[in-house]
């Protein structure tokens, strides 16, 4: 098996596992992560009225380099958001990516400002 298939097989297995045990509702949104090379994305989503309740990325202010550093600003970014509408508790959702490097970054400083996961 080629090398790229066998890690595409394996964070979709990661994934499945992940959102089969994640459901946001509204009194606990879940906080979905994106991460692509160079940016990192992330929403509070309720899923059962399947609204996106507040987002934030790397893609606006000042430029991003794809650091654990900046991955921390998106998650001061989308805690100080969450909690202006009142959202204290939420569920994580790391999506395929392991709880590790920027992913983690985001999750401690969402955390640092208040969010409970």
């Amino acid at each position: 098996m080629n090398r790229d298939k066998k890690i595409q097989k394996q964070r979709l297995r990661r994934s499945h596992r992940v959102r089969n045990r994640v459901r946001g509702d509204d009194a606990r949104p879940r906080l979905s992560v994106f991460r692509s090379n160079r940016h990192i994305y992330a929403q509070l989503i309720n899923d059962e009225l399947g609204q996106t309740l507040c987002s934030a990325s790397s893609r606006t202010g000042e430029k991003y380099a794809g650091t654990v550093d900046d991955a921390k600003k998106v998650g001061a970014a989308l805690a100080e958001k969450a909690i202006a509408l009142n959202i204290k508790q939420v569920r994580f959702d790391r999506g395929p990516y392991k709880f590790h490097g920027r992913i983690r970054a985001l999750a401690d400083a969402a955390r640092e400002k208040g969010l409970e996961f």
